[in-house]
């Protein structure tokens, strides 16, 4: 198998033995490279080593403040007065065909809205380790963390208040539509590294590397390069994260590696991500997104007193799985009497929109078309419409619980 580069990005070129045209490589060499099918015979280091060492050029991230460590930094304040278009197009280029990753320095500028957000998380994990729930981790030993799942459920439900002033982040929903497109699925996952806490192993993330070594080889190599831009990962600094504390190691460019969902379990990949990661201090507010096939892991907790905690986001396309089951509706109860009376003092119609977002579905498949058929246009209104509608059009909680309860009635299947 040969390796090279095309755009920046790896390209599989496979040569066959055919019977039409003989053994000769020269003539058996196609169009239809790479491989339709992955194996670890194809992690090469040597290739792989090529990919990761290439330096992130400070030009093609123009919106930046600076290049650091080979991963583009984001001011952003400056960010909130720039072209959203020019915005977006960066951030897919840099997430894409970049370092994979970018760091906005002040993403959460209100940094009370991120105290309030801890104290519920804080409030979640002591009442979890009182009952003595057993949290395990994907990537690290379990216990050795505090950790709190479906955190965006229970976040909603104790507090719709700072739910809806912390989901209706700007930054956050310009940086998801700029991977994912509309409709996206937020899920949130909070971790807390106390002192002493030992470093994740590096890998990849949801979905494929989730897998063990034989059931990811099992999907051809088209679902290895799609399994990526259906997930954004993210994460916000709940506290100030000096690197003795262990904020998170990346392999800048590593994403970009086509069977890397392949090689992350692999010794001399492992020894070279150990030797060659890269690690960024973070303050609280700041907030890192990065294409869940980067090579990361969360790093050694060395500090004497700082109890690491970020809220870890899974984005997922509208057209993709989340990683966790969300009872939207719930969600969307809890927080409507929220943007009723944020509205009513003069809320702009984006912020109450990117909280609809982060509350409800807003994608309106799969359904019962029989039940639920499309009226207006090519599909029925989504969960998110129906919220969207309540909001804009005042209707009574009690309205839209039953609205909401409609609608799940219509889309079983």
């Amino acid at each position: 198998m040969c390796f090279c580069a095309l755009n920046d990005g790896p390209v599989f070129i496979r040569l066959t033995e055919t019977t039409s045209l003989g053994k000769d490589p020269a003539l058996s060499l196609t169009a239809a490279a790479p491989g339709f099918w992955l194996s670890e015979d194809d992690c090469d280091l040597g290739a792989f080593r090529e990919l990761v060492g290439r330096r992130t050029d400070p030009c093609d991230h123009p919106l930046a403040e600076g290049v650091e460590h080979n991963v583009p930094l984001y001011d952003g304040n400056r960010l909130r007065s720039a072209d959203p278009v020019a915005l977006r197009s960066e951030w897919a280029h840099a997430l894409l065909d970049g370092p994979g990753i970018v760091v906005i320095k002040g993403a959460f500028p209100d940094l009370d809205v991120v105290d309030r957000a801890t104290a519920v998380f804080t409030a979640l994990i002591e009442e979890e380790r009182a009952a003595g729930t057993s949290r395990g981790d994907h990537f690290a030993k379990p216990g050795a963390n505090d950790r709190v799942w479906n955190a965006l459920d229970k976040m909603a439900v104790r507090d719709p208040e700072t739910f809806a002033d912390y989901y209706g982040n700007d930054l956050l929903a310009l940086v998801a539509e700029a991977w994912l497109g509309p409709g996206y699925q937020i899920t949130s996952q909070v971790n807390q590294v106390n002192p002493g806490g030992a470093a994740q192993r590096a890998h990849r993330d949801y979905h494929l590397g989730f897998l063990s070594q034989e059931r990811a080889a099992a999907y051809p190599a088209h679902v290895h390069r799609l399994s990526p831009v259906l997930t954004l990962q993210g994460a916000v600094a709940h506290c100030d994260m000096p690197v003795e504390s262990g904020p998170t190691l990346y392999l800048p460019h590593s994403q970009k590696y086509e069977p890397g969902y392949l090689a992350w379990r692999r010794p001399e990949f492992i020894a070279y991500f150990d030797e060659h990661h890269v690690q960024l201090p973070l303050e609280k507010g700041d907030a890192v997104f990065f294409n869940p096939a980067l090579f990361h892991a969360a790093g050694h907790n060395r500090s004497a007193d700082i109890r690491r905690m970020a809220n870890l986001l899974q984005i997922s396309s509208a057209f993709g799985r989340a990683m966790e089951t969300v009872d939207r509706q719930s969600v969307s109860n809890a927080v409507f009497p929220v943007l009723l009376r944020r509205r009513a003092e003069g809320a702009a119609e984006g912020w109450l929109r990117r909280v609809v977002a982060a509350a409800a579905d807003g994608y309106p498949f799969p359904t019962n078309l029989d039940l639920d058929p499309p009226v207006d246009g090519l599909a029925p209104p989504s969960q998110a419409d129906t919220v969207w509608r309540a909001v804009a059009e005042g209707w009574t909680p009690e309205t839209l619980r039953r609205e909401l309860q409609a609608g799940a009635a219509r889309r079983q299947i």
